[in-house]
């Protein structure tokens, strides 16, 4: 298997931060910072959420963040970073704008963008594809050619080797992100509130079990393909003994 050391990996398919870090597990000699998993559509669906509350355009909300995993445990929030950009050049948090409408930023919202997929394929009888395939699109575009803007980020789910937010190292997590010379970097110095933290505790609990799954699930998986070698290398070491075969040729056929 050939492969080029700067491959970008974008993992898509659920659960996609679990796949993501199985396979920058398995494919080792491929940086860790060369893989993503998709939470950008995600982050899409929380600035439309935030844009129709406001009554401003989508593109005008900027740095809401998808935290932890692509599921319903995510934590999809507007206060830390979020800030509408007007048209007169001015920026204002969103935090002030919501100020007498935290009840719906830190509850409905939050519902609504968690089990957004599960309402879709409810409605159409199918999932969102297109838009699955727009937001991979997105953030391929973002991550890869033209970065972030200044002071702006994006959501993506990526490997947490240095413990950001407190969060356990070792898992694929989304974070809000900047981009640029096809790097992404999580943004660093956000202060969490209480609920914030509690909920980040929540999805890096279910992403820890996801991994325990999974390594069950490969432990497994490989326990068997042993088993299946090692009752061919029987079989094979018997037919070597009748028809005195040279046994590279054997190991060659197995």
């Amino acid at each position: 298997l050939t492969y080029h050391p700067n491959v970008k990996v974008l993992v898509v398919a659920n659960p996609a931060n679990t796949n993501c870090l199985v396979a920058l597990n398995e494919a080792s000699r491929i940086p860790s910072k060369n893989f993503c998993a998709l939470t950008y559509l995600d982050h899409q669906r929380a600035k439309a959420q935030v844009a129709i509350r406001l009554g401003v355009r989508p593109n005008q909300v900027k740095n809401v963040s998808i935290w932890g995993n692509h599921s319903n445990t995510q934590y999809p929030d507007v206060l830390t970073d979020g800030y509408v950009s007007f048209d007169s050049g001015e920026d204002i948090p969103i935090s002030t704008l919501m100020a007498n409408d935290l009840e719906w930023a830190n509850d409905d919202f939050v519902q609504i963008v968690q089990n957004r997929g599960k309402h879709v394929i409810e409605v159409r009888g199918n999932s969102s594809a297109l838009s699955a395939a727009q937001a991979t699109a997105d953030c391929l575009a973002t991550w890869l050619v033209t970065g972030t803007k200044r002071g702006e980020t994006i959501s993506m789910a990526v490997y947490n080797d240095k413990g950001y937010y407190g969060v356990k190292k070792g898992l694929v997590f989304s974070f809000p992100c900047e981009c640029r010379d096809g790097d992404w970097f999580v943004k660093t110095g956000l202060e969490l509130s209480d609920l914030a933290i509690e909920k980040l505790q929540v999805t890096e609990n279910e992403l820890k079990e996801e991994r325990e799954d999974a390594e069950e699930l490969i432990k497994q998986t490989r326990f068997r393909s042993m088993s299946t070698v090692s009752t061919a290398s029987l079989a094979s070491s018997a037919s070597e003994m009748e028809l005195s075969v040279p046994p590279r040729v054997l190991t060659s056929r197995i």
